[in-house]
């Protein structure tokens, strides 16, 4: 694949907002794919010091969720954590690792923030754009915005409000578990977004997420294990990373 190369590196907090700000303008959220066949799901995780991260790609065939293909990045990030700006210290990477893929995917689904975002424009929306891909942020936790619980049975969501208008939607994927808060990123309609996620999810979370966890788990494992890793062998996936 070959993404944007438009700048995502900002110095400055400031910068990073009116970056946000331009690329906004270019967001289309409606419509997604007639029939999903391949699958994306994206993840990063960071060495305990926030020095360095990794981060993986998988693309998972619907509806058997066969792995097709699965592409990685390491480095160290650039810009701090500072919440509501997510895809400036991990959009780098992942976009490294998108551009190492031969396959394009229908759909992208990232461990983040859609336009469910204090300015509209998390990293699923951001990464969407410069992807030119439609795009789907599934997240564990709610950065903004208020809702009711959904029932409980696979399948329920209520709507996901922020200064009165719909942004998402906080959907039960699984009975007897918590929710997740699915917002659309590009490319896509709420109603989509929501089936999609849907679609390619086991447990709690979308499994081609699930599957990038946990090979970016393993590749920080491998990292603390050299010796393991000269070998060629790869380390059981655990840990996690912060929250967006």
């Amino acid at each position: 694949m070959k993404p944007s190369r438009a700048p995502l590196a900002a110095l400055t907090v400031a910068q990073a907002r009116a970056l946000q700000e331009r690329f906004r303008a270019r967001l289309r959220l409606s419509g997604g794919p007639r029939r999903l066949s391949v699958v994306a799901g994206a993840d990063l995780a960071y060495e305990a010091d926030g020095s360095r991260a990794w981060a993986a790609v998988v693309l998972v065939s619907v509806p058997d969720g066969t792995v097709l293909e699965t592409a990685t990045a390491a480095g160290r990030p650039r810009f701090p954590y500072v919440p509501g700006y997510l895809s400036f210290r991990e959009g780098p990477l992942i976009l490294q690792a998108f551009r190492r893929l031969r396959r394009r995917p229908d759909i992208v689904v990232f461990d983040g923030q859609g336009i469910a975002h204090p300015r509209g424009f998390g990293l699923a929306s951001h990464l969407g754009v410069l992807l030119g891909l439609p795009s789907v942020g599934c997240a564990k936790s709610r950065l903004i915005g208020e809702h009711a619980d959904p029932g409980p049975r696979r399948g329920d969501w209520t709507p996901l409000r922020i200064d009165g208008k719909i942004r998402g939607a906080v959907v039960r994927t699984r009975e007897g578990v918590k929710p997740v808060y699915v917002s659309q990123g590009h490319q896509i309609g709420l109603g989509q977004a929501i089936r999609s996620v849907l679609a390619v999810t086991r447990f709690r979370v979308p499994e081609p997420i699930r599957l990038a966890e946990q090979v970016v788990n393993a590749l920080k494992r491998d990292a603390r294990r050299p010796a393991l890793r000269g070998r060629g062998r790869s380390a059981p996936p655990g840990g996690r990373r912060a929250a967006p």
